[in-house]
């Protein structure tokens, strides 16, 4: 047994040096630089993608000529902490406790990509988004809630430049959370309209005052604490010496959310909220009568959120703080398709909504959230980290109420954005891609997609792999892949909890998943990850309150002398 264990990885070597080798570890130029795993996939159905190409062009030269040769305009709207089954589907509302009427209205009126995969937590999925890499590739691949001086590098090239150059206004409202230093804002990543908070809920949801009265954090509000032997005032930070909200005002930069010695609280945090609500419709009204095409990127705040507030009109038989606050948030997304459509401009535009990762398990009590069908939450692997919901309206396009099981991974839209907006030429070809063209899904229906794999990381860590419907976890260091119990049937085990009988499956799937993770790792070889950038954090930022100015005095202090 042994002598046969041994035997097949020799072999997945053997095929992965082979594989890399007749493809010269993807050639630079004209070609989109993909990942291995593509390459395999598309040398068996180049043929009928090539099919697929030709009527997905037609389609939309026969859709930018209807609409006086300009691109569709694209609205992308992206909900904190929220996995599937929490949004758009009243059949679970019985398990949950609520109901979303206008996503449930929004999942008729277009496609629901039933297999949406993004990244285990915030800052993950926006980079990959953003960038259509997996975030480990940019150096941005954690979650930072405090000072970090560090965020996605000026080097990579996000969707909104390759929309921008290619002749579109675009404008970001909402959260961003790719980090505090001046390179990574979003009006430096292509964004000609930015509105945003430097950080995130961590800083603005969990750390303030009210938030602490609630026992959702303990120890942000030093005045609780006698200080008798605190030497560093600094180590607990105060989320109100933080930047919060910025906006960009004629080319500069300034903080909008509070004045010099205010306290931070969940009031402030639902001004924050409400005010990119009023304006993300604003600029939509805006941009509607632009002669340009136009990439909105809304990325609410809400529902995330701990504090209850109890207002009335939102209470749900849920009763967690973000059930309540679900509810107002599906009357936002509601206002901004009724938008559209008051502006005349429905058939020409896509409006995508979706999850981020899953849910918050650590705060499930007070949230009223769980992992009600994939096991696992926001910063983890599993599947309910990992899948969300996602449905695509483009009126008169896209067939009413369907559905699509292809596997669809959230750095795709960067390319599918790319495609629909007739601005390919503005993808990169110096480094890889790993987000694939999905439009023939959009435009063609379920069966057309391109992809049957996904790798799963935490941070920098890959974790787990998925190939159709099977998953392996990676083994432990030390651990034989063939032997060990990590292999699951997505389907007949939905929550990782029976793994395959290893015997039955390990010979000929531990092979394989060896094979592609080798694969995905020797690419890295002459495409390495980049390393992460730093900074001295809110350089750019116009006005910074005295409070913020002494903190950045002791960020600085923590820093190496040169």
């Amino acid at each position: 047994m042994r002598r046969s264990i041994i035997f097949c990885f020799m072999f997945a070597t053997i095929a992965t040096m082979i594989f890399c080798s007749s493809i010269g570890l993807a050639k630079e130029g004209g070609k989109i630089i993909h990942d291995a795993e593509y390459a395999i996939i598309e040398a068996q159905n180049g043929e009928q993608w090539a099919k697929d190409d030709k009527e997905i062009e037609e389609k939309l030269a026969q859709i930018r000529k209807k609409n006086g040769n300009k691109p569709p305009n694209i609205v992308y709207i992206l909900l904190d902490d929220v996995g599937f089954g929490e949004i758009g589907m009243d059949e679970l509302s019985v398990i949950r406790g609520y109901k979303t009427p206008h996503m449930s209205k929004l999942a008729k009126e277009g496609i629901s990509l039933q297999r949406m995969y993004t990244e285990p937590s915030c800052t993950p999925t926006r980079v990959a988004m953003m960038t259509g890499r997996y975030p480990t590739r940019t150096g941005t691949s954690e979650a930072k809630a405090t000072l970090a001086g560090d965020g996605l590098n000026a080097k990579e090239i996000t969707i909104a430049e390759v929309l921008r150059d290619a002749g579109y206004y675009t404008s970001h409202v909402g959260k961003w959370h790719m980090g505090d230093i001046n390179q990574a804002y979003a009006h430096n990543q292509g964004f000609m309209h930015a509105e945003f908070p430097i950080h995130q809920q961590g800083q603005l949801a969990i750390m303030g005052r009210d938030m602490e009265s609630a026992d959702l954090i303990r120890g942000v509000d030093a005045s609780r604490y006698a200080q008798d032997f605190t030497l560093d005032k600094y180590f607990t930070p105060d989320p109100a010496h933080m930047v919060t909200g910025v906006e960009l005002r004629d080319g500069k930069l300034y903080e909008v959310d509070l004045k010099a010695g205010e306290a931070w609280t969940q009031k402030k945090y639902r001004e924050m909220n409400e005010r990119y609500q009023r304006n993300v419709l604003k600029q939509l009204r805006e941009l509607a009568k632009q002669d340009k095409p136009f990439y909105l990127n809304y990325w609410p705040l809400f529902p995330l959120s701990f504090v209850q507030e109890f207002r009335s009109k939102y209470n749900t038989l849920n009763g967690g703080t973000m059930a309540d606050i679900l509810v107002e948030v599906d009357e936002w997304v509601g206002e901004i398709i009724n938008e559209v459509d008051k502006q005349g401009i429905a058939e020409n535009t896509i409006i995508v909504v979706m999850g981020d990762n899953g849910p918050f398990m650590q705060y499930v009590g007070a949230s009223g959230q769980s992992d009600r069908i994939y096991r696992g939450g926001k910063t983890q692997h599993l599947e309910g980290g990992v899948r969300v919901n996602a449905w695509v309206k483009w009126k008169g396009v896209i067939e009413p109420g369907s559905f699509a099981e292809d596997i669809i991974h959230v750095s795709d839209l960067f390319t599918t954005f790319a495609r629909l907006g007739n601005a390919m030429d503005g993808v990169p070809r110096d480094r890889v891609i790993d987000g694939v063209d999905q439009s023939g899904v959009l435009l063609l229906g379920e069966n057309h997609g391109r992809r049957d794999y996904v790798h799963i990381y935490e941070g920098p860590t890959l974790k787990s792999v998925v190939k159709n419907k099977y998953k392996m976890h990676l083994p432990a260091p030390g651990e034989n892949p063939i032997t060990a119990a990590v292999f699951f049937d997505l389907y007949r085990d939905p929550r990782e909890e029976r793994s395959i009988d290893s015997i039955k499956y390990g010979p000929w799937a531990g092979g394989q998943f060896a094979g592609m993770i080798k694969r995905h790792m020797a690419l890295k070889q002459k495409y390495p990850d980049r390393p992460a950038v730093h900074d001295i954090p809110y350089k750019g930022i116009e006005n910074l309150r005295p409070e913020t100015k002494k903190l950045l005095e002791a960020f600085k202090l923590s820093l190496p002398k040169k």
